[in-house]
């Protein structure tokens, strides 16, 4: 029997669209982005967390010469986090990157593969669905509501 896996999202073509706090999300990830270390690559990536105390945190993609002992802006956020404030739920993570110099053709850039499966270890430990929003700096946002949404076959303690 074949079934088809349908993806839940919603497309916003303008941050004019997003809530109050959302476009808050979006400039936090922003300036964080700009604050990425990206020597190698010269591809930036900045995230903002909103926590469920209302405190909004942010990372950014910190790369070393030894690849690949760097780490991307999610991963580099969700840990500090994680660390910090191991029992407050993570409500929002906001996304945005692209090459140092961006151009009108880059897309929203989703979480990798490592990230989404740092973000389901999360919704897992938490049992709380976490809103994801990536974007890119022309201010067109994709956002799912949760990182199974963009990895439909994930693994997570259950499985253990």
């Amino acid at each position: 029997m074949k079934k088809d896996i349908q993806i839940g999202y919603e497309h916003f073509t303008s941050i004019s669209e997003l809530t109050e706090t959302e476009k808050l999300l979006f400039e936090k990830a922003k300036q964080a982005r700009e604050n990425g270390y990206a020597p190698y690559s010269n591809f930036l990536v900045g995230c903002s967390v909103l926590l469920e105390n209302g405190e909004i945190y942010t990372g950014n993609n910190q790369e070393n010469a030894a690849f690949p002992s760097g780490l991307c802006a999610e991963r580099t956020a969700l840990f500090w986090i994680g660390a910090n404030f191991p029992n407050e739920i993570i409500k929002k993570i906001f996304i945005i990157g692209g090459p140092r110099d961006f151009s009108e053709k880059t897309p929203p850039i989703p979480p990798c593969g490592a990230c989404r499966q740092s973000l389901m270890e999360y919704e897992t430990k938490q049992n709380e669905n976490i809103d994801i929003y990536f974007s890119n700096l022309n201010e067109e946002v994709f956002k799912v509501n949760s990182i199974k949404d963009l990895l439909p076959f994930y693994f997570d303690s259950t499985f253990l």
